[in-house]
């Protein structure tokens, strides 16, 4: 979760102010939480009340409410001050941004002595996005990045299977093994570059033109910060895909404490509450 609030803050003061480099002030005094940052709060205050479909919707209309003014979409804006609890068929990137508490619900220690895929997170992505954004893309682009995130979990966990194997030898193979896993599962392309994007990407809402950038984002990556460089330098929904980087390459390389420790003082208290509650859930 804690990679997805830094990607949100980071990008905060580029998403209407796009730049196509590398070369930044990370974390600038101007930076500030969006509604990306809200709405993984909301999911991870979901879960811990049960990852039911009310406890999503409860959850997302109560902290979004709190929030008001954090730049949420019309749609879901409009749906979030009604009493509307259906969903409203979206494929907009925001079930995408907002569900990565679901990626650290799989174990791993499950996967690694069964082979098989763990179901409870999954369910859980499904139906984080499928509250709002029950369209096919935006369901696709939830489990995409929860896949992805409990992939990172996985790899680079140094998890083994039960025969004693080893999954494989080395970050690069382990991200081959993610980008396959994604690309065969989800039909996204991931097969171009950060610097064959990046010249004609634009500001785009949707799952299916920012869930893929954001993955590739990643796996062009040498650690946390620089995945987060690599989402924000392509410009577009720069709060949203770096949300989604960040997400992703928290479970791969860890956050640096030094990022984690200035990220977290430009939340309130409220907010903070939930992140502390969340560390002591994954932990109890």
């Amino acid at each position: 979760m804690l990679g997805a609030i830094i990607g949100d803050i980071v990008g905060s003061v580029y998403e209407w102010n796009n730049i196509k480099t590398k070369d930044f002030l990370l974390l600038r005094d101007d930076c500030f939480f969006t509604d990306d940052t809200v709405m993984t709060i909301a999911t991870a205050d979901a879960i811990m009340n049960g990852a039911t479909e009310d406890s999503f919707i409860d959850a997302y209309k109560k902290w979004g409410r709190l929030y008001p003014d954090a730049g949420y979409g019309g749609r879901f804006s409009d749906w979030l001050h009604s009493d509307e609890r259906e969903p409203y068929n979206s494929w907009g990137n925001g079930s995408a941004m907002r569900v990565s508490p679901c990626g650290w619900l799989m174990d791993c220690g499950f996967t690694a002595r069964t082979g098989l895929w763990p179901s409870n997170g999954r369910k859980a992505a499904r139906l984080s996005a499928a509250v709002t954004h029950n369209h096919p893309e935006g369901i696709k682009g939830a489990l995409a990045v929860t896949d992805a995130i409990f992939l990172c979990r996985f790899y680079f966990g140094g998890y083994k299977m039960d025969d004693g194997s080893e999954n494989c030898s080395h970050p690069d193979a382990w991200k081959a093994r993610i980008k396959k896993h994604i690309e065969q599962e989800y039909g996204y392309n991931l097969s171009q570059t950060l610097n064959e994007i990046r010249p004609a990407y634009r500001f785009n809402e949707s799952c299916q033109d920012t869930v893929p950038q954001a993955i590739i984002a990643f796996l062009e990556s040498n650690g946390f910060e620089d995945a987060i460089r690599n989402a924000i330098s392509l410009g577009g929904d720069s709060d949203t895909l770096a949300a989604i980087t960040g997400s992703i390459a928290e479970a791969a390389y860890g956050v640096p404490t030094w990022i984690k420790d200035q990220a977290l003082s430009y939340l309130d208290e409220p907010l903070r509450e939930v992140y502390k509650r969340w560390m002591a859930y994954l932990e109890g």
